[in-house]
């Protein structure tokens, strides 16, 4: 459903009560709900964030993802992050755009690597999803997997993507003291990353910078929850739920973690 539909709708429902000269009886979600839409559409501007990202609609229901977390980290806050990331053994490139992250996510990623992607929207819109599962200089391990039986072969599938040499995907949420967030419907991505994996590669748009885990887990619920169910609607039909949180406070093995931070908004 579209925003102009939406407006539609609303200003259907305000017209039905005025016809009924029920002037005092406007019902007030339907008030707020007016605002709310003046108040997104006025932040959806070219510099801003795409409206899709700021207006959802799910299902006979609105949902308004919380626009305070799309908004970029400035230098200063990235610069800050980054330290801190360091000192808790997550080693930390900052990329000016996509396109360097690109460049710099692959110089880390030896020709012929065995790779497991977790789902990301941030690696599919910087190409990295189809030049790893279509290029055939790496040995991709998803492709391998959605083609074999989860009913016959549901213990190779684990397997292979328990352990993988690579992972790579992106967070929820990163805070200033250099900790992590992961949410995941089915956890797939959460055993790699934790410990399974050799090395792990995340690239993470630098609007997912928070102060806390408190405002990171705030940034799962409000932000990275509803995107995702519009995303998984429009793909498969189907919704989502914050099943398993992966919270990274520390990396063990200093070089095992990578954390590429891009000045873009990238992902949810």
């Amino acid at each position: 459903m579209n925003i102009a539909l939406w407006i539609a709708q609303i200003l259907a429902i305000i017209t039905e009560h005025l016809s009924k000269k029920e002037y005092q009886v406007i019902p007030m979600n339907v008030v707020m709900l007016g605002l709310s839409v003046f108040f997104v559409i006025g932040r959806c501007s070219p510099k801003n964030q795409s409206t899709k990202e700021k207006l959802l609609m799910l299902q006979d229901s609105t949902v308004i993802a919380n626009p305070e977390f799309a908004e970029l980290a400035d230098n200063e806050r990235i610069e800050r992050t980054a330290r801190a990331l360091e000192q808790n053994n997550i080693k930390t490139l900052i990329a000016e755009n996509g396109e360097e992250a690109n460049r710099m996510f692959f110089e880390l990623l030896p020709d012929g690597a065995e790779i497991f992607l977790g789902a990301s929207v941030t690696l599919e819109k910087l190409g990295i999803k189809d030049e790893i599962d279509r290029s055939g200089r790496f040995d991709a391990l998803r492709p391998k997997m959605f083609a074999m039986n989860r009913e016959t072969q549901g213990r190779e599938i684990r397997k292979l993507g328990g352990t993988p040499d690579f992972a790579a995907g992106s967070v929820q949420a990163v805070t200033e003291d250099g900790r992590v967030l992961i949410a995941s419907n089915t956890g797939s991505q959460i055993g790699p990353y934790a410990s399974g994996a050799g090395k792990v590669i995340w690239v993470v748009g630098a609007q997912k910078i928070v102060k806390d885990v408190n405002e990171g887990l705030k940034r799962v619920e409000e932000y990275c929850r509803p995107l995702e169910e519009v995303h998984m609607q429009e793909l498969y039909k189907v919704g989502t739920e914050i099943r398993k949180i992966l919270i990274v406070n520390k990396e063990l093995r200093p070089g095992r973690i990578t954390m590429i931070i891009v000045k873009e908004q990238l992902g949810f």
